[in-house]
């Protein structure tokens, strides 16, 4: 029997880690009936993906997986396909003219169905961290896990 998730919430858990976030914006993205009835599966993965612009002034989600529809036929998607972002003209010359301008990157940190059914990416600008960053980063979560410890301890 098929199954659906009621909540699909693919986080990119990395993300935080690896870039230090500025703005967040939320695009709809577009997707064929096989992907979509495979991202309602929770079957796709954005750890690895990025966002792209072509000379189009269009926004492209790049190295996003998602399998294939076990019960689709042999006209089924690509896994790993540019798809594309919806976004306001105003929301994307903005950020082109970002990405162009200070070298920030647009990485996407959750895919979601929201309420109405439709997939939607949050995505956000963000600068890449050096490796001290994340160094401090490490130690602050380790500090607050000791602390959590104590805490726990004690009472």
């Amino acid at each position: 029997m098929y199954f659906m998730q009621k909540n699909i919430n693919i986080r990119n858990k990395k993300a935080r880690f690896e870039y230090e976030i500025r703005d967040k914006y939320t695009a709809g993205i577009v997707l064929t009936g096989s992907e979509i009835k495979s991202i309602r599966q929770s079957k796709a993965s954005i750890a690895e993906s990025f966002c792209e612009f072509n000379e189009q002034h269009e926004l492209f989600v790049i190295n996003m997986s998602v399998e294939e529809y076990s019960h689709s036929t042999h006209y089924n998607h690509r896994p790993k396909a540019e798809r594309k972002l919806l976004l306001n003209k105003r929301e994307l010359k903005k950020l082109e003219k970002e990405v162009k301008n200070t070298g920030l990157t647009i990485v996407p940190l959750r895919l979601f169905i929201n309420e109405k059914g439709f997939a939607k990416l949050d995505i956000a600008l963000a600068k890449g961290k050096k490796l001290y960053d994340k160094r401090d980063t490490i130690k602050d979560r380790d500090n607050k896990r000791d602390l959590d410890r104590i805490k726990k301890n004690f009472k």
